[in-house]
């Protein structure tokens, strides 16, 4: 038994912002230190809804790009494609046999993305909770990061390695454990304090995009939505002020400060003085993650090469979760 091991997967989307950045990514990038790490880029997740083959498989390669660009380094960490290493769909499909309809039929995102239209959904946006559980279990991981919409998914993971277990009398599969949050900023839209920055927001002038150049990044701070009345000099006068608090909470996040002590230094000053501030430590911090972004991308095969050497070591730790599998089935 392995001693911490922390799985975790992401959607490949263009387009990254800072809200991908402190939301998900920086917390990857300090978790290569705590442990062993496999991160992947979750290609068979996204194909559960229609996706154009061409965006799509630019997008895996961004994703992977920005993942390196901001610190995930392949030899601390492996690094991989989902759809690289077969064995993520193999157990899945074994432990179909295991997960119960009463059990999906109780997730609630599969709820929220199927909306009206619940017929009209692809059998592998119902059942992905199932190939998330493969994802975890298949390494014997010990630790999962998960937002508090992914918990109950967890559970289920649990639930279905429970099962296993019970079901043909082994002690295969690692029950994880969840690795809630940390210091991620929700990061909001820097046109509308009550919006979650996002890149679907018609306006660039709503998002920091990793690939800004340092110009662009200052313009898009200076003439972010902000209101009349100077910084607070407490937590509590951020209260009703949504931009304000969004700006503070995105300095604090970049300083690995809390807001209290961002406004500490800058409580009683106006936008005037702390919006350059603001403008510079981003355009400093986000520089070079821009450059090695950009680089990264122009050379596919270096790319390439990293994911293949991760998807090598990690089919190589998959192999014999599987193969047990399969003869605890009896196949």
């Amino acid at each position: 038994m392995t001693s911490k091991r922390t799985v975790s997967g992401i959607q490949p989307t263009g387009n990254l912002h800072l809200g991908n950045y402190l939301g998900a990514i920086r917390r990857w990038v300090q978790m290569q230190e705590e442990g062993e790490c496999l991160f992947f880029l979750a290609d068979l997740h996204a194909i559960t809804v229609h996706n154009d083959p061409a965006t799509l498989g630019a997008n895996i390669r961004e994703m992977a790009a920005a993942l390196v660009a901001c610190g995930i380094d392949p030899d601390k960490a492996i690094l991989f494609r989902q759809r690289d290493v077969s064995a993520h769909a193999e157990l899945c499909w074994l432990l179909n046999g295991t997960a119960r309809i009463g059990w999906l039929n109780r997730m609630t995102q599969f709820k929220e993305k199927s909306g009206k239209n619940r017929e009209g959904a692809s059998i592998g946006l119902y059942a992905y909770p199932v190939l998330q559980a493969a994802d975890v279990l298949l390494y014997q991981a010990t630790h999962v990061p998960v937002g508090e919409d992914q918990k109950q998914h967890l559970e289920l993971a649990r639930d279905i390695a429970t099962k296993f277990n019970a079901d043909f009398a082994v002690e295969l599969f690692t029950l994880p454990e969840p690795v809630i949050g940390g210091p991620a900023a929700r990061v909001m839209s820097l046109r509308d304090g009550a919006a979650k920055m996002s890149k679907s927001d018609p306006s660039d002038m709503s998002r920091i995009n990793l690939t800004d150049d340092a110009e662009t990044i200052m313009s898009k701070i200076r003439k972010a939505k902000t209101d009349p009345e100077p910084l607070p000099e407490s937590v509590d006068g951020l209260e009703g002020r949504p931009e304000a608090r969004n700006l503070v909470g995105i300095y604090a996040a970049m300083t690995d400060a809390t807001p209290a002590e961002v406004l500490a230094r800058f409580g009683g000053q106006g936008f005037g003085a702390f919006k350059p501030a603001l403008g510079e430590l981003l355009a400093a911090k986000l520089g070079p993650i821009a450059e090695r972004l950009n680089a990264l991308k122009a050379d596919p095969a270096e790319l390439d090469a990293i994911l293949a050497r991760g998807a090598d070591k990690a089919r190589a730790l998959a192999a014999p979760t599987l193969a047990a599998a399969y003869k605890a089935m009896g196949l």
